[in-house]
């Protein structure tokens, strides 16, 4: 719990640095884009040439099992219909609940993005990704997975929807079991003040030869500008194979104008 502590920490000291500098900044065009809380990706991009950085503290857990994690992406378009996502977790901490206790960093994905708007309030999305084992063994798959992701993003007048169908090759899969794996999600978020925001999701996965797995997730936003957003939720497990409770924070915030 001691290395949850140190990832809320990190995560608030962020907020709190960037603060006077996001406020300052009012310029609507620079505004950022965040990808987070949800498991679901929106079809836009960011602002073409700017760089921005989704940063969290995760912590879930499985009967006796605990597992925390510090999630991070960095998020680049070269245009408002290309993009890459590179992204992982800094640092992971994994607790068997027999006394088997696990650090380290975790795996890798690299994302190709494309993005095909079709009006202000609605586009289409497309990404293919691959995560590379960069984790030990006990924190990750240790094998490369290759994944491809269709989005839909629409306005229906305040509330903004992100669906996502995705298909995924495991490089391991278990004796008796698939290597592909498809999964669904839909993503409901909406304003609440000028500050303030609310997201609802639900999200599940299928693969032949294990049980089908599903999360609904809640959380709180607050952006004290258009440059900086911070959130805070929970998730909880649909099924038995999904983890029965999981707790997150995040900020989400630009840390460079390329160009």
């Amino acid at each position: 719990m001691s290395d949850l502590l140190k990832i809320s920490k990190l995560v608030l000291l962020l907020g709190i640095i960037s603060l006077p500098l996001q406020v300052l900044a009012a310029d609507n065009d620079d505004a950022i884009t965040p990808y987070r809380p949800s498991v679901s990706s929106p079809a836009q991009l960011p602002l073409a040439g700017q760089l921005e950085l989704e940063l969290g503290g995760l912590s879930s857990r499985s009967d006796e099992a605990r597992r925390h994690s510090m999630p991070y992406q960095l998020k680049l378009a070269f245009s408002q219909e290309w993009g890459v996502l590179v992204g992982g977790e800094l640092l992971v901490v994994a607790n068997d609940g027999a006394g088997q206790v696990d650090r380290g960093y975790g795996d890798t994905s690299l994302v190709l993005k494309r993005a095909f708007i079709v009006d202000e309030q609605s586009a289409f999305g497309l990404e293919l990704s691959a995560k590379a084992p960069t984790a030990v063994k006990a924190l990750g798959s240790g094998s490369a997975d290759y994944a491809i992701n269709s989005i839909y993003s629409r306005d229906f007048g305040a509330l903004h929807m992100d669906a996502n169908l995705n298909l995924t090759r495991l490089g391991v899969a278990e004796t008796d079991t698939s290597r592909m794996q498809t999964g669904l999600s839909s993503s409901f978020s909406t304003v609440l003040s000028e500050h303030w925001g609310i997201t609802g999701e639900w999200s599940g996965s299928r693969r032949n030869g294990t049980k089908a797995q599903g999360l609904a997730l809640f959380a709180f936003s607050y952006s004290p500008s258009k440059r900086m957003t911070m959130d805070i939720g929970v998730s909880k497990g649909l099924t038995t194979s999904s983890p029965d409770l999981a707790l997150f924070a995040g900020i989400v915030l630009p840390v460079a104008k390329l160009w």
